[in-house]
Protein backbone atom coordinates (compact mmCIF):
# COMPACT_ATOMS: atom_id res chain seq x y z
CA UNK A 1 0.00 0.00 0.00
CA UNK A 2 3.10 2.25 0.88
CA UNK A 3 4.36 1.81 -2.71
CA UNK A 4 1.19 2.45 -4.22
CA UNK A 5 0.76 5.87 -2.13
CA UNK A 6 4.49 6.66 -3.21
CA UNK A 7 3.63 5.83 -6.91
CA UNK A 8 0.40 8.08 -6.61
CA UNK A 9 2.00 11.06 -5.21
CA UNK A 10 4.86 10.86 -7.75
CA UNK A 11 2.80 11.16 -10.71
CA UNK A 12 0.46 13.86 -8.83
CA UNK A 13 4.01 16.03 -8.49
CA UNK A 14 4.81 14.95 -12.25
CA UNK A 15 1.35 16.13 -12.94
CA UNK A 16 1.30 19.61 -11.28
CA UNK A 17 5.07 20.68 -12.68
CA UNK A 18 4.03 20.38 -16.12
CA UNK A 19 3.44 24.13 -17.80
CA UNK A 20 -0.03 24.95 -18.18
CA UNK A 21 -1.28 25.38 -21.30
CA UNK A 22 -3.78 28.00 -23.07
CA UNK A 23 -5.28 28.52 -26.44
CA UNK A 24 -2.65 30.91 -28.29
CA UNK A 25 -5.24 33.04 -29.98
CA UNK A 26 -6.88 33.89 -26.77
CA UNK A 27 -3.71 34.34 -24.44
CA UNK A 28 -0.56 34.86 -26.59
CA UNK A 29 -1.64 37.18 -29.62
CA UNK A 30 -3.37 40.41 -29.23
CA UNK A 31 -6.62 41.54 -31.43
CA UNK A 32 -6.21 44.09 -33.79
CA UNK A 33 -7.85 46.07 -36.04
CA UNK A 34 -5.33 46.46 -38.84
CA UNK A 35 -3.47 49.92 -37.77
CA UNK A 36 -0.34 49.40 -36.24
CA UNK A 37 0.46 52.89 -36.21
CA UNK A 38 -2.48 53.14 -33.80
CA UNK A 39 -1.60 50.18 -32.00
CA UNK A 40 2.11 51.92 -31.44
CA UNK A 41 -0.13 54.24 -29.14
CA UNK A 42 -2.06 51.52 -27.44
CA UNK A 43 1.72 50.11 -26.61
CA UNK A 44 2.71 53.32 -25.37
CA UNK A 45 -0.22 53.96 -22.73
CA UNK A 46 0.04 50.34 -21.79
CA UNK A 47 3.31 50.65 -20.54
CA UNK A 48 4.78 48.10 -23.15
CA UNK A 49 8.64 48.21 -24.52
CA UNK A 50 7.11 47.55 -28.02
CA UNK A 51 5.49 45.50 -30.42
CA UNK A 52 5.89 41.97 -31.81
CA UNK A 53 4.92 40.65 -34.91
CA UNK A 54 4.42 37.20 -35.71
CA UNK A 55 5.02 36.65 -39.43
CA UNK A 56 3.07 33.21 -40.27
CA UNK A 57 1.41 30.95 -43.06
CA UNK A 58 -1.41 29.10 -42.81
CA UNK A 59 0.55 25.29 -43.93
CA UNK A 60 3.68 26.18 -42.70
CA UNK A 61 4.53 23.45 -39.76
CA UNK A 62 6.91 25.75 -38.02
CA UNK A 63 4.71 28.22 -37.57
CA UNK A 64 2.06 25.47 -36.15
CA UNK A 65 4.65 23.53 -33.81
CA UNK A 66 5.93 27.07 -32.56
CA UNK A 67 2.02 27.78 -31.20
CA UNK A 68 1.45 24.01 -30.07
CA UNK A 69 4.60 23.42 -28.14
CA UNK A 70 5.96 26.87 -27.01
CA UNK A 71 3.71 29.88 -27.73
CA UNK A 72 0.70 27.67 -25.40
CA UNK A 73 2.94 28.02 -22.46
CA UNK A 74 1.39 30.28 -19.94
CA UNK A 75 5.06 31.08 -18.38
CA UNK A 76 5.66 32.69 -22.37
CA UNK A 77 2.13 34.42 -23.03
CA UNK A 78 2.27 35.93 -19.76
CA UNK A 79 5.90 36.87 -20.18
CA UNK A 80 5.31 38.32 -23.96
CA UNK A 81 1.87 40.08 -22.97
CA UNK A 82 3.48 42.21 -19.93
CA UNK A 83 6.21 43.56 -22.47
CA UNK A 84 4.42 43.48 -25.71
CA UNK A 85 1.51 43.70 -27.86
CA UNK A 86 2.00 40.56 -29.85
CA UNK A 87 0.02 40.34 -33.27
CA UNK A 88 0.01 37.83 -36.24
CA UNK A 89 0.49 38.68 -39.41
CA UNK A 90 -0.16 36.13 -42.81
CA UNK A 91 2.72 36.81 -45.09
CA UNK A 92 0.12 35.53 -47.82
CA UNK A 93 -2.58 37.66 -46.49
CA UNK A 94 -4.73 40.00 -48.39
CA UNK A 95 -6.13 41.66 -45.48
CA UNK A 96 -5.52 45.51 -45.38
CA UNK A 97 -4.10 46.90 -42.88
CA UNK A 98 -1.99 50.04 -41.97
CA UNK A 99 1.62 50.25 -41.32
CA UNK A 100 3.44 51.61 -38.31
CA UNK A 101 3.92 54.94 -40.61
CA UNK A 102 0.20 55.33 -41.37
CA UNK A 103 0.55 53.62 -44.71
CA UNK A 104 -2.43 52.00 -46.30
CA UNK A 105 -0.99 48.32 -47.61
CA UNK A 106 -1.60 44.55 -47.32
CA UNK A 107 -0.70 42.29 -45.01
CA UNK A 108 1.54 40.28 -48.03
CA UNK A 109 2.97 43.77 -48.94
CA UNK A 110 3.89 44.82 -45.12
CA UNK A 111 5.49 41.34 -44.94
CA UNK A 112 7.30 41.55 -48.54
CA UNK A 113 8.59 45.03 -47.24
CA UNK A 114 9.86 43.61 -43.58
CA UNK A 115 12.15 40.77 -46.12
CA UNK A 116 10.10 38.06 -44.56
CA UNK A 117 11.05 35.03 -46.74
CA UNK A 118 10.47 32.10 -44.36
CA UNK A 119 8.03 31.25 -41.38
CA UNK A 120 7.88 31.70 -38.79
CA UNK A 121 9.65 35.08 -39.08
CA UNK A 122 9.70 37.17 -34.86
CA UNK A 123 9.95 41.24 -35.87
CA UNK A 124 10.04 43.23 -32.19
CA UNK A 125 9.57 46.81 -33.19
CA UNK A 126 9.83 49.36 -30.46
CA UNK A 127 7.25 52.56 -29.45
CA UNK A 128 8.31 54.35 -32.73
CA UNK A 129 7.79 51.24 -34.81
CA UNK A 130 11.19 50.73 -35.85
CA UNK A 131 12.21 47.27 -36.07
CA UNK A 132 14.67 46.34 -33.11
CA UNK A 133 15.36 42.94 -34.31
CA UNK A 134 14.41 39.87 -35.74
CA UNK A 135 14.65 35.97 -35.30
CA UNK A 136 13.39 33.51 -38.00
CA UNK A 137 12.05 30.37 -37.87
CA UNK A 138 11.14 28.20 -35.21
CA UNK A 139 12.48 28.54 -31.62
CA UNK A 140 14.26 25.13 -29.95
CA UNK A 141 12.51 24.94 -27.25
CA UNK A 142 10.58 27.49 -24.38
CA UNK A 143 13.75 27.94 -22.83
CA UNK A 144 15.13 29.45 -26.18
CA UNK A 145 11.72 31.98 -26.75
CA UNK A 146 12.06 33.29 -23.40
CA UNK A 147 15.59 33.87 -24.27
CA UNK A 148 14.54 35.81 -27.17
CA UNK A 149 12.42 38.05 -24.92
CA UNK A 150 14.83 38.94 -22.57
CA UNK A 151 17.36 39.53 -25.35
CA UNK A 152 14.92 42.46 -26.30
CA UNK A 153 13.55 43.61 -22.79
CA UNK A 154 17.19 43.89 -21.19
CA UNK A 155 17.83 45.65 -23.94
CA UNK A 156 20.94 42.80 -25.04
CA UNK A 157 20.08 43.52 -28.84
CA UNK A 158 21.86 46.72 -28.82
CA UNK A 159 25.42 45.43 -27.83
CA UNK A 160 25.27 41.56 -29.41
CA UNK A 161 23.85 39.51 -31.86
CA UNK A 162 21.22 36.91 -30.54
CA UNK A 163 23.39 33.27 -30.78
CA UNK A 164 25.65 35.19 -28.49
CA UNK A 165 23.37 36.13 -25.92
CA UNK A 166 21.75 32.75 -25.96
CA UNK A 167 24.85 31.07 -25.29
CA UNK A 168 25.32 32.94 -22.20
CA UNK A 169 21.75 32.61 -20.56
CA UNK A 170 20.60 29.09 -21.99
CA UNK A 171 22.08 25.89 -20.41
Amino acid sequence: MAKFLLVLMLCLCAFAARAETRDVQQYFFDQHLGDFKAELDTAKKGGKQGILLMFEMEECPFCHRMKETILNQSEVQDYYRKHFLVFSVDTEGSNALVDFSGKETTEKKFALEHRVRATPAFIFFDLSGQPLTRFTGAAKDVKEFMALGRYVVDGAYKTMPFAKYKQQVVQ
